[in-house]
């Protein structure tokens, strides 16, 4: 497995600060002027990403009644397929001028592309990156057209099994994928935390050999942030202006004070784990005088024993380690020591 991927220069991996990527899906709500909004409070945000989604309602699916069209339950019971997607989808010639204004914001920006001719626009507008979003981890052709590309590669998991996923990350090395990030993803609008199972993200690095990450769609950061420890090094969430917009999708993304929260936190939590040790911190130590010591808390004379009343252990750690107490015990002092005094081993008559 590859330490890390690069995007756009910026190294993707466990031993860099998580990936965050923007996704603005449909929380355009049919105004470029939205997007560009959105785009703007990701960067403000500290995303390092905008992702989009590349296809059109004629592309994704056909205009039909019939029962298999029908959308039953959730947040978008009652639409057709055609009737949700042609509502959502991101207007091709749209895409032109949000690349521009990625360059002018100085974000990274590219998408997940729905078929070939999706992939072919996104190339011309020379995309640093591709992502294939969780309904087509089993479009295998698209995942082969999207890897001959040559480009580094996103992959969600939501709703596939192992074979799945193994076949998918099969078909993306080998036709030419190098740099491949795989994320655990449920794919529920919204989802709760409790079905995430985020000891998967885990089990995909070790178990497929690739860098690995979580698509999050839980109303809050709590899942993100957590997924950091256990070694998810790409973060994707879905980004809006104002979660109560009536579009397809804000209602289960977050808002651009939630968005910096994430990246501000996530970034926290990778810090945070660090690496294995049981040496003293810089932040340590400092205190470490505050720590227990033995101390003489009633006046000795010369020759005097050591007894529980004129010995304790007690703050600060200064004098000797409080695990030397039962040893002392019964010893005879060189000298007279005052009350107050660390207790150290040259004041102890000691045996032979």
């Amino acid at each position: 497995m590859k330490p890390f991927i690069t995007i756009n220069e910026r190294k993707i991996g466990p031993d860099f600060p998580p990936y965050i990527i923007a996704e603005l899906s449909a929380n355009h709500n049919g105004d470029i002027n939205r997007a560009f909004q959105i785009m703007e409070e990701a960067k403000k945000a500290g995303a390092d990403a905008i992702k989009l989604q590349t296809y059109t309602h004629d592309t994704i699916t056909i205009d039909c009644d019939s029962e298999d069209f029908q959308i039953r339950g959730g947040l978008w019971d009652g639409k057709t397929l055609f009737e949700l997607y042609k509502g959502a989808h991101m207007p091709w010639d749209w895409h032109e001028p949000l690349f521009e204004k990625a360059k002018e914001l100085d974000i990274t920006i590219f998408s997940s592309p729905f078929d070939f001719t999706a992939v072919d626009l996104l190339e011309e507008l020379d995309a640093p990156a591709y992502k294939i979003a969780s309904f087509e981890v089993i479009d295998l052709p698209l995942i082969k057209r999207v890897a001959q590309t040559g480009k580094p590669m996103i992959i969600s998991t939501g709703m596939a099994n192992e074979e799945e996923i193994a076949e998918a990350i099969k078909t993306a090395k080998d036709n030419g994928c190098v740099d491949l990030v795989v994320l655990h993803c449920v794919s529920g609008y919204p989802a709760p935390a409790e079905q995430y199972n985020l000891k998967t993200i885990a089990d995909i690095s070790e178990r497929f050999g690739v860098l690995s990450g979580l698509s999050d769609h839980t109303i809050d950061n709590a899942t993100a942030v957590a997924s950091v420890v256990l070694g998810a090094c790409l973060i994707e969430k879905h980004v809006t202006l104002d979660r109560n917009g009536g579009g397809a999708d804000d209602s289960f993304s977050l808002e651009p004070k939630e968005l910096q929260v994430l990246c501000k936190d996530s970034k926290t939590a990778w810090q945070a784990m660090g690496h294995v040790t049981y040496q003293r911190t810089e932040a340590e130590k400092g205190n470490a005088k505050f720590r227990r010591s033995l101390y003489v808390v009633d006046d000795i004379n010369a020759g005097d024993i050591l007894t529980e009343k004129n010995i304790r252990s007690i703050r600060p750690g200064f004098g000797l380690e409080p695990k030397y107490y039962e040893r002392v015990l019964g010893k005879a002092v060189k000298e007279s020591i005052s009350r107050g005094t660390p207790l150290s081993i040259e004041h102890i008559k000691m045996e032979d």
